[in-house]
């Protein structure tokens, strides 16, 4: 009997065994001259909420060539928190914490910075960061199809290394399953089904005060002014939130889409047409789409069906079918061969990494190259997400030119607010 896990599950593991996987990879990452914290990779970490410090501060911690220097966060209790954390594992006091993002920017001893905000946060940190002469390693995904065209242009112009944050691949079960595809193991693609989780009900809110110790003004950032409610900052409420985020379609789209757009070598650009249904809770300022059924149409005639209800992920081709039925469960095939198959000298090999997104990111610094999902992919997969939001909002069939990546006469779905929209100011970039 087969039992799923949450990502949630899933990421506690991986960090329960992340140290050993850090000792396992020493000989394969060296370090920048000595082994002294002035010769390592400087990170600043900006946003240390629970995903924040428990996945990302975590994993950093242990890289013997890397060196948390500052944290920050607009939540006081948080930033204090996560300040102990790295002043307790390194034995010393010389962290620094700050509610402002931009004292991490300025600061002339930081490298990197580590970016697990809201999502309407991503790309105007990103772009700053990289503005200010340091690598990124984001949480995923963007906000709108715009920034994330911004976000590609800011990485070539300022020949950053820039990582999209996910973990997708480096872990087996979807690796493998898009290597398989890319090779044609299962023969030509004649569709794919996917699952992504719903979202929920929540119930509307009324304005309350501001908790002591919160910066809500700084939270808001380009969002637009919104009076502060109980739940509206918090994780899973603000990602149901039209403002802050895209909903389920574009937070867990980042992780399934991706491998499906990997598997298909489409990873650098996008179907041609797009539709899609969905419904929202009418009424609730957690506004965006709960319940959805998107399909993607690929210049080659393929489909690929999206439906929210799950977390699964299945090809079909002419010689077989792979795929698992929830997030991170072993792959299934429909040839045992298939399981045990590996791609040979002369076969595809995908980009992976053993030490997943934050080792990933980490050698690729120093080599001054792509970590493994860089930010054009991880913008055309943020794209997937936003079109098919836009497709339902407008409730029709929308027509997509994935090289000029603009909708094809069609000004309406052009002005939408998943495509582009107006920074609150003075956070413009």
């Amino acid at each position: 009997m087969k039992t799923s896990i949450s990502r949630r599950q899933f990421l506690v593991r991986a960090l329960e065994t992340g140290a050993a996987a850090t000792a396992c990879n020493l000989c394969l990452f060296p370090l920048r001259g000595a082994d002294a914290p002035s010769n390592k990779i400087a990170i600043g970490c900006i946003g240390v909420g629970e995903h924040g410090t428990n996945r990302n501060l975590r994993m950093l911690l242990p890289q013997p060539d890397a060196r948390v220097r500052a944290v920050c966060d607009v939540f006081r209790d948080r930033v204090e928190d996560a300040q102990g954390l790295v002043n307790h594992t390194y034995q010393d006091s010389d962290c620094r914490a700050t509610g402002d993002f931009r004292e991490i920017l300025d600061a002339k001893d930081i490298d990197a910075v580590m970016i697990s905000t809201p999502d309407h946060w991503h790309v105007t940190m990103s772009v700053m960061a990289m503005r200010a002469g340091k690598d990124v390693i984001c949480e995923k995904p963007t906000l709108t199809i715009a920034e994330g065209k911004l976000l590609v242009e800011t990485v070539r112009r300022h020949k950053a290394v820039f990582q999209t944050s996910t973990e997708d691949r480096s872990m087996e079960c979807y690796h493998r399953m898009a290597e398989l595809v890319r090779n044609g193991m299962i023969g030509d693609v004649e569709r794919v089904e996917v699952e992504l989780p719903s979202g929920n009900r929540y119930p509307h809110e009324n304005p309350c005060p501001v908790p002591d110790g919160f910066d809500y003004d700084m939270w808001l950032g380009p969002a637009p002014e919104a009076p502060f409610t109980a739940n509206r900052t918090e994780r899973m409420h603000w990602r149901q939130q039209w403002d802050y985020s895209g909903g389920l379609l574009t937070d867990w789209g980042m992780h399934q889409l991706d491998t499906v757009q990997l598997a298909l070598g489409k990873e650098r650009t996008g179907p041609v047409k797009v539709e899609g249904k969905g419904s929202v809770h009418e009424g609730s300022m957690f506004n965006a789409f709960i319940d959805y059924e998107v399909v993607y149409t690929y210049a080659d005639g393929l489909r690929v069906q999206v439906k929210s209800g799950g977390t699964s992920l299945r090809f079909f081709g002419s010689k077989g079918s792979v795929g698992n039925a929830s997030w991170a469960q072993p792959l299934e095939a429909s040839r045992p061969e298939l399981l045990t198959w590996a791609p040979g000298a002369d076969d595809i090999h995908l980009p992976t990494h053993p030490g997943a997104e934050h080792r990933s990111f980490l050698d690729a610094v120093h080599a001054r190259t792509d970590p493994y999902f860089p930010a054009e992919d991880g913008h055309r997969c943020a794209t997937l997400c936003h079109l098919g939001n836009i497709a339902m909002l407008l409730g029709r069939p929308l027509a997509w030119d994935p090289e000029k990546e603009r909708f094809i006469d069609d000004d309406e779905a052009q002005k939408n607010m998943m495509y582009q929209r107006q920074a609150r100011a003075p956070w413009t970039i």
